[in-house]
């Protein structure tokens, strides 16, 4: 199955206009086509937790300066790297080495006896341990000045030697936030909910560039998990094509399917905070990362072509603001299955969901 591409610019248009002048009423600009399109976005979260998404903002080239800088850094020793890392604030700036992160699979029973029980050519590929992969966590966008969550708001860590680094970092941070807040306000219109539901709840949320760095000269045999089966715990996550394929991402209805990010896309994934905020109508979607034969083939011609062979993806987490309250919206607090969903403050959750996968366990 493919997945189909969405087209943000008719969107783009329509709300800068609104933008720009205040006495248009922004339900009369949305027209029918248009929240056909919004629909859109909506239903193929629902039914495959992904998007792929082409944004005129967000550039190949973009992208690219983005990798080559990432993977110059994750080609230094680890003992350069580890002076980035901040363990007492949960691994939530600074580096992140390979062997921390635990996939949830690992340590989640109840998800150990769904998975036994999924078609054998559906299961997830099996981890041995912790993920060998190294993550670097760099905060996107302004912070509250008064949080109760301050380790989920630290401030940023710069490494020594790229002197580019915070306008690169920033410069595709920004970007990607800009485009996870145009499907937010159209996820939202086709749930039937106001355009900023989400984004009004986004601002100063605790959003986190995090690229993984994975060795594939170490690592590259076909069937090494670099992520092993898990969903993400924030709002949205966005990709940019990293240069080594291996992301399967799982359906609503139990289906594998290897992701394929076509040129100058990008890639959206729902994570748990818009499970909560729709009620569980929207899931979190379940994916993992594995050196497949795709990623053999990818390995074969970047070695010809003496390229890198660290796998880099542009990995940002955009996430409900830590004081901000989790809880279903709108009409969704009607349904049945709100009350699995209690008010909760979304730093809170997020606490909680980290000491599962040991990222808090150093505080």
């Amino acid at each position: 199955m493919e997945l189909p591409v969405i087209d943000l610019s008719p969107f783009l248009e329509i709300t800068t206009k609104i933008n720009v002048d205040d006495s248009l009423n922004p339900d009369d600009q949305i027209d029918e086509k248009l929240r056909s399109l919004c629909s859109e976005v909506s239903r193929t979260l629902r039914e495959t937790g992904a998007l792929l998404v082409k944004d005129p903002r967000c550039s190949v080239e973009d992208n690219d300066r983005f990798l080559d800088m990432m993977e110059r850094y994750f080609e230094q020793p680890s003992e350069l790297k580890r002076l980035q890392e901040r363990p007492h604030l949960h691994y939530q700036v600074g580096v992140t080495p390979e062997g921390v992160e635990v996939p949830r699979s690992l340590v989640d029973h109840d998800m150990q006896e769904k998975l036994r029980a999924m078609p054998k050519e559906f299961q997830p590929s099996t981890p041995k341990g912790p993920d060998p992969k190294w993550r670097y966590m760099w905060r996107v966008g302004p912070r509250p000045s008064k949080t109760r969550f301050q380790e989920l708001n630290s401030e940023p860590v710069i490494p020594e030697g790229f002197p580019e680094w915070k306008e690169t970092m920033d410069l595709w941070g920004h970007k990607m936030i800009s485009a996870i807040e145009a499907v937010a306000e159209m996820a939202a219109i086709g749930f039937g909910l106001p355009r900023n539901a989400f984004t009004s709840i986004m601002k100063q949320g605790p959003h986190l560039l995090a690229p993984t760095g994975s060795d594939l000269e170490r690592h590259g045999q076909e069937g090494t998990v670099f992520a092993g089966y898990h969903y993400d715990l924030n709002f949205l996550t966005i990709h940019g094509r990293s240069r080594f394929p291996g992301l399967n991402i799982w359906l609503r209805n139990g289906t594998k399917v290897e992701v394929k990010v076509p040129v100058g896309c990008l890639l959206i994934q729902a994570g748990k905070q818009i499970e909560w905020l729709t009620a569980g109508d929207c899931r979190a979607g379940m994916h993992e990362v594995v050196v497949t034969k795709r990623t053999i083939d990818a390995i074969k011609k970047a070695s010809k072509e003496n390229r890198s062979l660290w796998r880099v993806s542009s990995t940002l987490f955009a996430h409900i603001a830590s004081d901000a309250i989790l809880k279903p919206l709108g009409h969704f607090a009607e349904i049945l299955l709100a009350s699995k969903y209690p008010p909760m403050c979304a730093g809170e959750y997020v606490e909680q969901e980290l000491a599962v996968i040991n990222l808090k366990g150093n505080k």
